[in-house]
């Protein structure tokens, strides 16, 4: 090890890392598969140990080999849309590499590294002396060798399945011949045209993940939130190694598991067989007697242990997350997790009637309809037309670049994490898999329905479907909807919401791609009047009885850069001129938005103002002088409130409310960042922002707490997107707050959990226990009181 750190020291390079020396900051070094599992295995989940050959070792090899240029020369002439251009020319560069000799210090480094593996290095401990090493040298061992792409294991994107990754690898040579094909593999046809679809570049770097091979006796993937009923934990095993999942050539064992380690509900799969490692070392498929295919794969201490894990890992990571896990001995290995990309709070029902040919199981919801293609090897692919409905045996990630045409997919086998359903589901094509019959059930040219949702297969174009916003369930805690477009107020009118928590102006001033400020200087602040009249009033228009909270500007200059007259960017814009601060800088420009919101209300609809970025009560003195001028205060069709979304406004919460305001809104989206002083918009420091902490909480406990004992009671409210978080809203409402605003396509959803919360089946909300923190003393606000 020292020589290995003397070689890098000397090359100024990081050519070799291991897992202990990896953060989730490293992702440029490493890709996103080595800082994550960097990050777990330093987090003491049971990952196996690895070492990463760098993205700096893979650009010293391009170097080296002098083919960098001759890549980047191809990749300029390639046509993702022409498949045999692409195939043409992605096997060109692959050849290229593999073809070429590692560079002898760098083919040191990985060796070295990898005989590492080989020592007992505990033996040494006792007989440091040479021959102890001897002794504890050991037989090469088997390794994994996978690929982590810098654009790889992403919040927006998953890159399922791009690269490739080699198992039970032995031996110098075969470690060194499956680094370069992991850095031939960010070639690949389905890489290059799947990078080049998300926006990122045709030549992204690389790094190899060479890890301690786990010989599974069961693996399979977690996702710890279901991507297709959105809820609850799925767990999928199968016998052996886990390419059979992954790759869709085995139907997997699905386990349904509650957040509270319940097990809800199983399905045995007939998994037919298994691939497993053999003495020697080589990989097979096996094919599994009858009475084992049929068998359960895992135990249910096992189910319980595994959906542990993925609870740990989602409160690590603060989102949902697919988890590849192995089994060995009966220990348990996690292999690698990642952000679940494809998460969407739906509330849309589909029903459909008709004649159902076959089912499986849902893996992209949706409903599309289409003309059947079979295809039963790679050649078929050509097929494929746009719109039509491809129907194979098994998912496959090859498949990508012909799937963007295609309106639905259909397979007989696979499971629903599968990393072509993955892929599937973040294009948004419906996705039915695991059918067992579909390629002899379905027919060349036969057109029918594919429910993504539910897994069905219809006959015929069924064109009764009924896609809606279901209307929310009435609860004592009003649930409101957010609205920033007029075109969108209709479509969030049909949730029947208590009225609107939040309307954002900023995207009807967006709308002109003006600045307020650019109205002002041309002395034509009556037509940015006008712009919100008419752009308001649509919206009021689908509210008609109902209160319209609506939130003066808040305008930051790297949001809005692109608007004619925008101010320069500012060096730190959070923290900048924006929300009341630019309102009170800029009183006419507040004054043409308050005219606006005026007329409105005296024509009889009823509004909500409130401030944003309040950090004191003299901010809300000064901006109520502006509407006592107006005649605005005190009118029967106005109320007066106050973003809190500011940890000064928390803090200040009595003397804000002695100002005589109405309501309050919680903006947890700031409240959150500069509680935490965590950036959101900085994916470096992603891991501390969490709204749901308690120094978070605790601020809008004291909050609500204090708004309630007032006479008269100053309403409160939250217009955050932790309005959507179960966590949060089961939090809000044991704290009493007066109403919950959310996206129109999640208050179904939200208000069906509120109604849950407050209609429990023992006893009533406030026989409920609390946690230990919520019973905390007020150590901290007690100062400010």
């Amino acid at each position: 090890m020292n020589k290995l750190k003397k070689n890098m020291a000397k090359s100024g390079k990081r050519w070799i890392v291991w897992l202990s020396e990896v953060s989730k900051k490293d992702v440029s070094l490493v890709g996103g598969k080595g800082a994550n599992l960097g990050e777990m295995y330093n987090s003491k989940f049971p990952v196996p140990p690895a070492f990463i050959v760098t993205t700096e070792a893979y650009e010293y090899f391009l170097e080296q080999t002098k083919i960098r240029t001759e890549i980047e020369e191809i990749l300029r002439k390639v046509n993702i849309d022409d498949v045999k251009n692409l195939e043409a020319i992605s096997k060109q560069i692959k050849q290229k590499i593999i073809s070429s000799k590692m560079p002898e210090e760098l083919e040191k480094e990985i060796i070295e590294s990898y005989d590492n593996f080989n020592i007992d290095l505990s033996a040494l401990k006792t007989s440091p002396d040479v021959m102890a090493i001897m002794k504890s040298a050991r037989e090469p061992i088997f390794v994994s060798v996978r690929s982590s792409a810098t654009a790889e294991d992403l919040t927006g994107a998953s890159f399922a399945g791009q690269q490739e990754s080699f198992i039970n690898v032995k031996g110098n040579s075969q470690v060194i011949e499956s680094v370069k094909k992991v850095f031939a593999s960010a070639f690949t046809a389905r890489a290059i045209y799947y990078r080049k679809k998300k926006g990122f570049d045709a030549y992204v770097p690389i790094a190899a993940v060479v890890q301690r091979m786990i010989n599974s006796d069961k693996s399979g993937v977690i996702f710890s939130v279901s991507p297709v009923k959105q809820k609850d934990i799925l767990i999928e095993a199968v016998y052996g190694q886990g390419e059979g999942i992954v790759s869709g050539r085995i139907n997997p064992d699905q386990y349904e598991v509650s957040k509270k380690l319940d097990l809800i509900s199983e399905k045995i799969a007939e998994k037919k067989i298994a691939i497993v490692r053999d003495a020697g070392g080589t990989t097979k498929t096996i094919k599994l007697t009858p009475e084992k295919s049929r068998e359960r794969v895992l135990k249910t201490y096992e189910i319980k242990q595994l959906a542990d894990y993925a609870n740990k890992l989602e409160e690590h990571y603060k989102k949902p997350q697919d988890i590849e896990f192995a089994i060995e001995d009966n220990s348990v290995y996690i292999l690698q997790t990642r952000a679940i990309t494809t998460i969407k709070e739906r509330t849309e029902k589909y029903e459909l009637h008709g004649q159902i040919l076959t089912s499986g199981m849902g893996a992209s919801p949706g409903v599309a309809s289409g003309i059947v293609k079979i295809i039963l090897s790679m050649e078929d692919l050509n097929k494929i037309k746009q719109g039509d409905v491809l129907v194979t045996t098994m998912t496959n990630p090859n498949m990508v670049v012909t799937m963007q045409k295609a309106s639905a997919i259909v397979t007989d086998e696979g499971g629903v994490t599968s990393h072509a359903s993955i892929v599937s589901r973040e294009m948004g094509i419906p996705a039915v898999v695991g059918t067992d019959n579909a390629t002899s059930v379905l027919e060349d040219g036969m057109e029918v329905t594919v429910d993504g949702s539910n897994g069905k297969i219809y006959l015929g174009r069924t064109e009764n479907k009924k896609a809606m916003i279901l209307p929310i369930t009435r609860t004592r805690t009003k649930i409101k909807v957010m609205v920033d477009l007029p075109d969108f107020a209709e479509r969030a009118a049909k949730t029947q919401a208590e009225g609107i928590g939040l309307l954002r102006i900023e995207g009807i001033i967006a709308s002109q791609k003006k600045h307020p400020i650019e109205y002002e200087k041309e002395n034509k602040l009556d037509e940015y009047t006008e712009l919100l009249k008419k752009g308001i009033g649509r919206i009021a228009e689908a509210f008609i009885g109902k209160e319209i909270w609506i939130r003066t500007s808040d305008i930051r200059t790297d949001e809005y850069s692109h608007l004619e007259g925008c101010p320069e960017i500012e060096k730190n814009p959070m923290l900048g001129n924006h929300g009341i601060r630019f309102s009170l800088k800029h009183p006419q420009i507040l004054k043409a938005e308050l005219r606006a919101i005026k007329f409105l209300a005296e024509h009889g609809h009823k509004f909500g103002i409130m401030f944003p970025q309040i950090i004191s009560p003299e901010e809300i003195e000064n901006a109520k002088k502006i509407l006592e001028d107006m005649n605005m205060l005190g009118h029967k069709n106005i109320k007066i409130g106050a973003m809190i979304e500011t940890p000064a406004s928390s803090i200040l919460i009595k003397d804000i409310c002695d100002t005589g305001i109405n309501f309050v809104s919680f903006g947890t989206n700031d409240l959150t960042q500069y509680t935490l002083a965590a950036d959101r918009g900085n994916e470096e420091v992603q891991y501390l922002y969490n709204e749901n902490s308690w120094a978070v909480k605790k601020q809008i406990s004291r909050v609500i707490r204090e708004c309630s004992s007032r006479n008269p009671k100053v309403e409160t409210s939250i217009c955050g997107q932790a309005g959507s978080n179960k966590e949060m809203v089961e939090f809000l409402v044991k704290q009493g707050i007066d109403s919950i605003s959310v996206n129109a396509d999640s208050a179904h959803e939200i208000s069906e959990l509120v109604y849950s919360l407050e209609n429990p089946k023992k006893g009533n909300l406030n026989s409920l226990e609390k946690t230990e923190e919520e019973n905390a003393p007020e150590k901290f606000f007690d100062v400010f009181s």
